[in-house]
């Protein structure tokens, strides 16, 4: 043959009893299988090699989808369950707080103190509102958010509910039950539930806690109209604060099963807040002067328009309104500022909403009128509720890394509050038994001039940090 003399070996045959065993099964056996799932180890199909790569991809789909979901910010479901649950742990906190001027009202016309004794029980729920904010906000950071709101929870309706059975009569009762019990626990709910929107909040954080402290002026709305019409109505004073007090529970109940914290803020890799680096902050630490001396005279009208506007002549039913008008005024004064405030910066919002607040209190010398009275409230609710909104976006943005935001928050909210503890306590007495208002709205204005001073200052070592006039 040709090709034998050419000295090229033909191909070879190879009979079936001399093939491999693997070729037999490949060339006899396979095409008997149909199912594309059974795997034979010889036949190095696509199909067969893609089964284990395309399990390990399905794994790490899964995977990237669990922690891509706790880097989501600025929307998402768990995002809004929780600005919603913060709103409504805002009304019935510091809303429930911006009523007192009820208990004020009622409790000096009743003669269970004198009226600056009376606001140390406002003043008190106040300042722990705030400053409970301290271990609060370690707490958050440490990641026992659900643990520190149940708790809080559970006091402060027990606290509320005891009111109803105290002697108003028996001041240590009322100071025990409305000043320390249900103004720690607040601050066991309020500030945490500010702090954890930073959580799931970045470009839009000012928007959303503004949304949170908006709560307080919802509060601040059906809190004081409810309470005066239980107490004036059919109901006693016992009934009126438990009926509140249900509607306190049924909140927050909600606000706990709604509200949610991000692992990954807390994990083990993010950078520990350094407390001496905090408190060498020369900003922070004059921003937090700044809101001290404010509080000393921003919650002045809330205890005491009321009282005002029945020594100025008002009749009942409109000066039952007033701290209504003032916390529903406060409503789009926490939002549209702090939508400004997500544009050019907390700093540049917070310091003309002081000034005009200042403004307004050196109006209160000439305003006498009804009608007066009812604009000074549309407007100073308007711009002390951005006060209000605008402090924890102004501490945010101090905050170097979100793991720090809660002992930030803490530290501030602390200090600052003892201004809330003696300012209207002062300003009682500066009233005395014969209301000189006078003496009163002159500490109140000094009060709101220093901060804006102290404030202005702080803008400007910030933007001198950042090399910019956004802060």
């Amino acid at each position: 043959m040709a090709s034998n003399t050419s000295g090229e070996k033909a191909p070879s045959v190879k009979a079936p009893s001399e093939r491999a065993p693997s070729e037999n099964i490949a060339s006899e056996k396979a095409p008997s299988f149909k199912a594309p799932s059974v795997k034979i180890p010889s036949v190095r199909s696509s199909s067969v090699r893609d089964v284990p790569f395309m399990s390990g991809s399905v794994k790490e789909e899964s995977v990237d989808a669990e922690s891509l979901d706790e880097d989501v910010v600025d929307r998402g479901r768990r995002a809004w369950l929780t600005m919603i649950g913060g709103f409504l742990i805002g009304a019935v906190t510091f809303g429930y707080a911006n009523s007192f001027g009820v208990y004020q009202d009622l409790y000096t016309r009743s003669n269970t103190a004198s009226a600056s004794a009376i606001s140390w029980i406002g003043s008190t729920q106040l300042f722990f509102l705030f400053a409970m904010g301290l271990p609060a906000g370690k707490l958050l950071d440490m990641g026992h958010f659900r643990v520190t709101t149940a708790v809080g929870s559970l006091i402060y309706v027990f606290s509320l509910f005891m009111i109803s059975i105290c002697d108003t009569d028996k001041y240590y009762q009322l100071y025990l039950s409305q000043g320390l019990g249900m103004g720690i626990s607040g601050g066991l709910l309020y500030v945490p539930c500010i702090a954890v929107q930073s959580h799931h909040w970045r470009t839009r954080r000012a928007l959303a806690m503004g949304v949170v402290a908006t709560g307080a002026s919802v509060g601040g709305i059906i809190f004081p109209i409810m309470l005066n019409q239980l107490f004036n109505g059919s109901l006693v004073f016992a009934w009126g604060v438990r009926v509140s007090g249900f509607i306190v529970l049924a909140m927050l109940l909600t606000a706990n099963l709604f509200m949610s914290t991000k692992p990954s803020v807390n994990a083990k890799g993010r950078p520990k807040p350094d407390l001496k680096v905090i408190m060498t902050d020369a900003p922070y630490l004059i921003t937090i002067l700044a809101v001290f001396v404010t509080n000393w005279g921003v919650f002045f009208p809330y205890f005491y328009l009321q009282l005002y506007a029945f020594l100025h002549g008002v009749n009942q039913t409109t000066a039952f309104y007033l701290i209504s008008i003032l916390n529903a005024s406060g409503i789009p004064g926490r939002i549209i500022p702090n939508l400004i405030a997500d544009r050019i910066g907390p700093f540049n919002v917070a310091v003309p909403c002081i000034l005009i607040c200042n403004v307004l209190i050196y109006a209160l010398f000439g305003i006498k009128s009804v009608a007066a009275i009812i604009v000074f409230a549309i407007l100073y609710g308007f711009f002390s509720g951005a006060i209000f909104s605008i402090t924890a976006p102004a501490f945010a943005e101090l905050s170097r890394d979100p793991s720090e935001v809660g002992i930030r928050f803490g530290i501030a909210f602390f200090l600052s509050a003892l201004g809330a503890l003696i300012g209207t306590p002062v300003t009682g007495a500066l009233l005395g038994h014969h209301f000189d208002w006078n003496r009163a709205i002159t500490f109140s204005g000094v009060s709101f001039s220093a901060g804006v001073f102290f404030l202005v200052v702080a803008r400007q070592i910030l933007s001198k940090r950042k090399d910019s006039q956004r802060v």
